[in-house]
């Protein structure tokens, strides 16, 4: 990330609204923004697929869901955050599991990029599935978008859910629904 780059563009973009780039309050803002990017942008730097390198057996398991888990990204479209939670179920295949922290971890290194709720979903779905044997994975995400409570038609509160449902999941409607049922319990 060039953070020089991201400095002078703030500054052109403070100059640009009328704003005054030296004066006392904004003189450090530029340093301070890249700075903030870096940070909320870490994910190109991450590889969300090994987290699941160490595996675990655990016999019979029939289902792992991690749920309520927090997280942000930022919108491609308009700069502006978008956060809520996510909800990440799988059903092991060869008696396989990975650690409940990964699952957090993948959706964590995974939205922090510019992107889509949508792409998230899928590409959080697509990273357990490609890389642990399972018979089928669900992930739903909720997020509330800046985009849409602070411009645009100013919905504070309107909640948006994305969904990815691949192998058991994607063929059978009744594990979906006990997935989500636990999601809402």
């Amino acid at each position: 990330m060039d953070k020089v780059k991201i400095e002078q563009a703030i500054r052109d973009l403070l100059i640009g609204i009328g704003e005054d780039p030296d004066r006392e309050g904004l003189q450090e803002t530029p340093k301070r923004v890249a700075k903030m990017y870096a940070e909320l942008l870490d994910g190109y730097q991450r590889t969300p697929a090994q987290h699941m390198e160490k595996q675990f057996t655990a016999e019979d398991s029939e289902l792992v869901l991690v749920k309520d888990i927090p997280f942000h990204s930022m919108c491609e479209h308009h700069l502006l955050p978008f956060y809520g939670v996510g909800h990440i179920a799988y059903v092991p295949g060869a008696d396989k599991v990975v650690g409940l922290s990964k699952l957090a971890r993948i959706l964590e290194d995974i939205s922090l990029r510019l992107q889509l709720q949508e792409q998230i979903t899928t590409e959080v779905a697509h990273t357990i599935a490609d890389n642990l044997e399972v018979e089928g994975v669900f992930v739903v995400l909720e997020a509330e978008h800046m985009c849409m409570s602070i411009r645009g038609v100013h919905k504070e509160g309107a909640s948006t859910v994305t969904k990815s449902a691949l192998g058991c999941f994607k063929e059978n409607s009744e594990l979906r629904k006990e997935v989500l049922s636990m999601i809402r319990a």
